[in-house]
């Protein structure tokens, strides 16, 4: 058999190498031992050639021979008349490994070994899986090769050497997958990685080497799931594939917030941060389906992803009974944080705007409510304030997470237009109803919110990220979705109140109003309330049977603050009153400065204030250690990073002993500070802390045209971080990232609403 090696590339040399770079060499590569798992056949074998590279090299005469055939081959292949007369006239004993047609060695079967060593030793990984091909592959008709070498239905020879050789292949496959791996090549290295564990199993060898390639593609498995995940729509199968890995993954970690070890490497931190980084590769089909899943567990952080998906989910397909199962996800998160934004904005979607008004009053976002209430100024109620949000936060903040929703535009006319929404909702009960439904529901299952330890504050900024998007075929869903954990709603039974408005002239009347923030934007909710027609009787006999104890509450006896013209006359009272104690106040204070100025008379000294002091400066000189003062121009490349800085120094407080979570309303906003202040919470409930060591640098700040508080800051940050459990310490590890911070000025301040690691450095 003839190898395509040479004695200079056995022993590492260069042609000019010296007489003692040749010795230093051989006593280099004699000492250096492959892994101990071959056999001291395979040793010889290889020590027999790097020792008769040796005895060539190390002869003058038997050196100038062969670097005539070296030079004949190198710089004129095509002239082997040369080559075959310096082969002429060399010894015997070396003829034997050398050969005219091209640059190799001749070597039995029993040096196959020692030569694909060399090989592999060389980095010549795919010439090793060229080379012990024929050796493995039997002669009488040997099946063809999976894809990427896969040897593992191929019948195998039986000999002495044969486990050296398959060992050989073996870390060939391995070294491979590793090079693919650092070259971003993930399900080609996977591939790789199989095949020589697949050759190791079926012959049943190497327990260890099979252990060490099985704990790589642990490793590997979070970054094929992003590869995979990635692909166009239409490819399906490898996008299946992808979906399978991920479930593997979150079953051997026991859920998204899971802590049991699923060998990947990953902490708490990185596998959130993974998770967030792929929800932009899943379509809303898709997160539906596994968040909703992974909510059973329990999840907190699951139900939380879960809700957003049923949201988008319900608005783009026009699916409200998606919605209201978000609903009810929604109140079982209530007894953990403050969630009363997004339930304000499923009871509005809902069409029960009276409940989305109340609830939406409970909330603490002040941000997201200063902002309403600015937009519904000439209005009696909150209503265009809250429409107008709800389209933004659907458009900034909920669509951007899914590849198939990045670039849909979200109209809640358009959605209230819809028939199969306007039937759907004439089946919901009304407000009253719904509000008396949660008051049942809440203090019997749920209790309060505890506010000061929300692990998911609610995102009242918003994100203008833009993704490629792709049409997914819809799921088959239920019309009604239902909760074991939940009793059947009052309004589900067969004795359902019905709507005192005709859905018909509801929704028409809903739909044909303009929901952009103006003072007459109304959902069809809002118009039931205020063109409500008059019951007739038969029709209040069929919403209340007459066995309840409510049902003569439209009977009671009016009084006179509540007639229109009991209360017109009591304002105008009111209004009297106070117009006559301010005249009258006023007619006192003068006559009384008038009878004081005339009795007592006092002369009038004119004062002059200085407003220039000895010991004080003109104009206030800022603190040489204060920091800079935000600008209202656009963000810098200065200002960036020392935004960054307080970021990584106020994380380092939160996950630090003491847990300030506090501190980190002061840098995050919006999604970035939902997901840190659940990790910070997390690590105080498990008595983690970590311990940091940061370093930054800036690489890029890109601007956003459109929005001038707006910025995103791609940079380089070093992080150095020791885990202790229990005030000991567990273990620690060196990450060197490039990160994406998406910046968002609020009063004057730039606040990080959102981070995306967008890949790892690796040296």
């Amino acid at each position: 058999m003839r190898i395509p090696l040479d004695y200079y590339r056995i022993l590492g040399l260069p042609l000019a190498a010296s007489d003692e770079q040749l010795r230093q060499a051989y006593s280099d590569r004699i000492v250096q031992l492959p892994r101990r798992e071959y056999s001291q056949a395979a040793i010889s074998s290889r020590k027999q050639l790097i020792e008769e590279a040796y005895v060539v090299l190390s002869d003058p005469k038997q050196r100038s021979t062969y670097d005539q055939l070296y030079l004949a081959h190198a710089y004129d292949p095509d002239n082997l008349a040369a080559a075959a007369v310096a082969l002429e006239n060399r010894p015997e004993s070396t003829k034997r490994g050398s050969d005219t047609q091209s640059l190799g060695i001749e070597i039995t079967q029993e040096e196959l070994v020692g030569a694909l060593l060399i090989l592999q030793e060389l980095g010549e990984y795919e010439l090793v899986l060229k080379l012990g091909r024929p050796y493995l592959v039997n002669k009488n008709g040997a099946t063809s090769a999976r894809k990427g070498n896969n040897l593992a239905d191929e019948e195998i020879h039986e000999s002495a050497e044969h486990p050296d050789v398959v060992l050989t292949v073996a870390l060939a496959c391995l070294e491979l997958g590793r090079e693919q791996w650092q070259q971003g090549h993930y399900e080609n290295a996977a591939v790789s990685l199989e095949t020589g564990q697949e050759l190791l199993v079926r012959e049943g060898l190497f327990a260890s080497v099979q252990a060490e390639i099985q704990a790589d593609l642990y490793k590997l498995r979070p970054y094929r799931i992003l590869e995979l995940l990635a692909l166009p729509q239409e490819k399906t199968a490898e996008r299946s594939q992808g979906l399978e890995l991920l479930q593997n993954l979150l079953e051997d970690r026991g859920g998204i917030d899971g802590t049991n070890n699923d060998d990947s490497g990953l902490n708490i931190d990185d596998f959130l941060r993974f998770i967030q980084q792929l929800r932009n590769h899943l379509t809303v089909a898709e997160q539906h389906k596994l968040f909703e899943a992974q909510s059973k567990r329990p999840s907190a952080v699951a139900t939380y992803l879960a809700v957003y998906a049923l949201i988008a989910r319900g608005f783009a397909q026009r699916q409200p009974a998606l919605i209201r199962q978000a609903r009810q996800m929604l109140i079982r998160l209530g007894k953990r944080q403050d969630v009363h934004l997004e339930q304000s904005l499923c009871a509005l979607l809902l069409g029960q705007t009276e409940e989305a008004t109340r609830v939406l009053e409970l909330s603490q976002e002040y941000e997201a409510l200063a902002f309403i209430r600015e937009k519904s100024q000439d209005s009696p109620d909150l209503l265009p304030g809250l429409c107008l949000y709800a389209e933004q936060w659907l458009q900034h903040e909920v669509f951007p997470h899914f590849r198939d929703l990045a670039n849909q535009q979200a109209f809640l006319k358009d959605y209230f237009a819809n028939p199969q929404v306007q039937a759907y909702l004439e089946a919901l009960p009304t407000d009253a109803e719904t509000t008396n439904e949660w008051a049942v529901i809440n203090p019997q299952y749920f209790p309060k919110p505890q506010t000061n330890n929300p692990p998911f504050p609610n995102n009242s900024t918003r994100n203008s990220g833009k993704f490629n998007h792709s049409r997914t075929p819809d799921l088959d869903l239920p019309e009604t979705p239902e909760y074991s954990n939940f009793s059947p709603p009052m309004w589900n039974s067969s004795g359902s109140v019905k709507s005192e408005v005709p859905a018909a002239e509801r929704t028409s009347r809903g739909t044909n109003e303009h929901l952009n923030g103006s003072a007459k934007s109304v959902t069809p909710g809002r118009n039931q309330k205020r063109r409500r027609r008059k019951p007739t009787p038969s029709a209040i006999r069929e919403r209340v049977p007459d066995n309840r104890p409510h049902s003569r509450r439209p009977r009671r006896r009016r009084t006179f603050a509540n007639t229109i013209e009991g209360k017109t006359r009591l304002v105008w009272r009111v209004f009297i009153s106070l117009v006559s104690i301010l005249v009258f106040w006023v007619l006192a204070t003068t006559t009384f400065g008038w009878l004081k100025n005339l009795f007592f008379p006092t002369r009038s000294v004119p004062v002059f204030q200085l407003f220039v002091q000895v010991n004080q400066p003109p104009i206030s000189i800022p603190d040489p250690y204060s920091k800079p003062q935000a600008t209202d121009g656009p963000l810098t490349d200065a200002t960036a990073e020392e935004v960054i800085r307080t970021w990584l120094s106020t994380k380092a407080e939160a996950l630090g002993p003491n847990h300030e979570i506090n501190n980190l309303e002061q840098i995050l906003t919006g999604s970035a500070l939902s997901q840190w202040r659940l990790i910070a919470q997390q690590d105080r409930s498990d008595n983690h802390y970590r311990k940091y060591d940061h370093s930054v640098k800036v690489e890029s700040v890109e601007k956003i045209e459109l929005f001038a508080d707006r910025a995103a800051v791609v940079a380089t940050v070093k992080e150095a971080t020791q885990l202790y459990e229990n005030g000991q310490f567990k273990n620690s590890s060196n990450d060197n990232l490039r990160v994406r911070y998406d910046l968002i000025r609020q009063r004057g301040k730039w606040r990080i609403q959102s981070t995306s690691v967008v890949n790892q450095i690796i040296r």
